[in-house]
């Protein structure tokens, strides 16, 4: 299947070619700033180093989306999205845990409105 070509770094005076949006590198620094500055420290905290291990575990127990496979698609899993969401209670428990794909994980996020709703 053809790909897109790549584009230059977003990052100013970087001339790197990238498939998303930063290079590897700048990619880096961008979600540090974000992480130090504008995540919300109590989110910061419930995404640490255990959750980076439980939610390798589960991608590799789990390697198809979920969603997907409900509509006979096979499609390689990205994220793993929690039911009952950590902030109203959930926990990191794997009934609580599905594999998703970034497209099923960023709708079913954007239909709950967590992430994006307005403080």
């Amino acid at each position: 299947m053809p790909r897109k070509p790549k584009r230059p770094c977003s990052f100013p005076g970087c001339p790197e070619l990238t498939d998303g949006r930063y290079c590897d590198m700048h990619q880096r620094q961008v979600d540090a700033y974000y992480n130090k500055y504008e995540r919300d420290p109590q989110t910061r905290k419930r995404y640490d180093r255990r959750w980076k291990r439980i939610r390798d575990r589960y991608i590799s127990e789990h390697p198809l989306c979920e969603e997907c496979q409900k509509y006979g698609r096979l499609t390689p899993a990205e994220e793993v999205h929690h039911i009952i969401p950590l902030s109203k209670g959930g926990t990191n428990a794997d009934s609580n845990l599905m594999s998703l794909c970034k497209q099923c994980h960023s709708s079913i996020t954007a239909r709950e409105g967590e992430r994006w709703a307005r403080r």
